[in-house]
């Protein structure tokens, strides 16, 4: 079974953006959406894309598959996903062992910058930068599937 283990926090100031390795565009449509299961259609720089199913979150952690699929069937899906699609661009940021993706958000939810760091085990620890604002894991109006449909940014 895959598994996703994964702390999620907003991000105050610029200072990640030194340290940046990689930035990639991503559009994300949500084809279904409940308390069990999210499936999730995914472009990457429209060159690549995958399927995604998330399973219901436990903590920091929660089952996920991952499938690669043409990127002309991910446009349609994508299309068939709308209005639930989110832009963002993913910016790879080292700190050690472990790489940090800081999502800057575009379209209705501009503003929005998020940090997400994946863990081998809920218990990990790891280096909290200073441009890491509050933690937002378990706060469902920061998920992307949430934000999918919303039409805007979460308010304090």
């Amino acid at each position: 079974m895959g598994v996703e283990i994964e702390r999620k926090f907003l991000v105050i100031g610029d200072g990640w953006r030194h340290h940046v390795t990689k930035a990639t565009l991503f559009r994300q449509g949500y084809l279904s959406t409940n308390a069990k299961a999210t499936v999730r259609v995914r472009s990457r720089d429209d060159s690549a894309a995958h399927l995604t199913l998330k399973g219901k979150l436990s903590g920091s952690t929660r089952a996920e598959y991952e499938y690669p699929i043409p990127i002309e069937d991910a446009r349609e899906l994508l299309a068939m996903a709308a209005p639930h699609v989110i832009e963002k661009t993913r910016h790879l940021v080292p700190a050690g062992d472990l790489t940090w993706e800081v999502d800057v958000f575009a379209g209705q939810h501009a503003g929005l910058v998020m940090a997400e760091i994946e863990l081998s085990s809920e218990e990990q620890q790891f280096d909290r930068p200073d441009w890491l604002g509050r933690e937002v894991t378990d706060d469902d109006r920061y998920y992307n599937a949430s934000l999918s449909r919303s039409s805007g940014p979460p308010s304090p």
